[in-house]
């Protein structure tokens, strides 16, 4: 395993970040997809021996139970300090006023509850999910500032959102002398490559460290465009997400097939080498609810692809609407 600074810190992680989303409770929340502790345990244990460091949850997934599943795990099988886990707050946790949201008050609780969940005393990287149109960014950017003073957090990162809101935040922690987001965690894939425009190279700029989230989008690029899963057919938020422009996405999964097959490789794996070959990109945050998807992350470390490899996979791309932000 490589281990790569996260932006311009110090800090060290793998080049793969595992994604926790798909660990918790499968009868909380929306994520019926979900592998419950038991189940989930195995893969923990393959990512830490295979020399992952870095574990991405939420507060919001599974109503916590990702939280609650991943901190026993690296509790049980890791020493605290050779792991990096990261969380994130924003979304709602009940329908009551102020349970959600990134005010000064909910941003406490949350990261209050994020600890006491993932039994930890400290974040090593916090996230905002997504922008809070209904709190002004300064008393956002104040808070989580307090965090990282009282040595609850470690660093701080924020999640898809558009290029200037991002550029905003920055120069606001800039100016009052407070503790700036490190990292971005977008949406790239081989479908929705978006984020390339402005947010890429905005993070290039800036040395944010750059951890795309549903790098094999979903994995619609893994198997047969017209073919279904449990997840795909049960996922609410990505069914929205890659039924935009069918036919060209289309060409470009039967691309990854193309050259995985000419390679003797899983399409998976040509996915996320395509991904780590692009300038910027710090480490995928890849899910697993089987064997091969992580045995494929991990081979996929050692894929070179060619310049001609890379062109193919990218000629039929065409713009998408800009999606993932809320």
């Amino acid at each position: 395993m490589d281990y790569v600074n996260l932006g311009r810190t110090g800090l060290k992680v793998s080049r793969l970040c595992l994604g926790c989303m798909s660990f918790g409770d499968p009868k909380a929340g929306t994520h019926k997809w979900s592998l419950n502790e038991e189940q989930s345990r195995p893969y923990f244990k393959a990512a830490l021996d295979a020399g992952i460091n870095f574990f991405d949850t939420a507060n919001g997934y599974s109503v916590g139970t990702s939280e609650v599943i991943t901190g026993r795990a690296l509790k049980d099988m890791a020493k605290r300090d050779e792991v990096v886990i990261a969380t994130k707050c924003f979304l709602s946790w009940s329908d009551k006023p102020n349970t959600g949201g990134l005010s000064r008050k909910a941003i406490f609780q949350a990261a209050d509850d994020s600890l006491r969940r993932l039994g930890t005393d400290y974040i090593d990287l916090y996230q905002i999910h997504r922008w809070d149109y209904q709190t002004p960014i300064e008393e956002t950017l104040d808070a989580l500032n307090d965090l990282v003073r009282a040595g609850k957090v470690r660093y701080l990162g924020a999640s898809s959102m558009h290029a200037w809101q991002f550029m905003k935040a920055l120069g606001i922690q800039r100016r009052e002398g407070w503790a700036r987001f490190v990292s971005m965690q977008p949406q790239v894939n081989l479908i929705y490559r978006e984020e390339e425009r402005e947010m890429i190279p905005l993070c290039l700029d800036q040395g944010v460290g750059v951890i795309p989230w549903s790098p094999l989008a979903r994995g619609k690029i893994t198997r047969g465009w017209d073919d279904a899963t449990f997840r795909s057919g049960n996922d609410i938020y990505g069914m929205g997400m890659y039924a935009q422009i069918e036919a060209q996405d289309r060409k470009i999964s039967e691309a990854v097939g193309a050259v995985a097959a000419e390679r003797g490789v899983s399409r998976a794996e040509v996915g996320i080498a395509w991904l780590l070959a692009k300038p910027g990109i710090t480490a995928p945050i890849i899910g697993t609810t089987k064997p091969a998807h992580l045995t494929d992350a991990l081979a996929a470390l050692d894929l070179t692809l060619s310049d001609e490899e890379m062109a193919r996979l990218e000629a039929e791309y065409v713009p998408h609407k800009v999606v993932g932000f809320t």
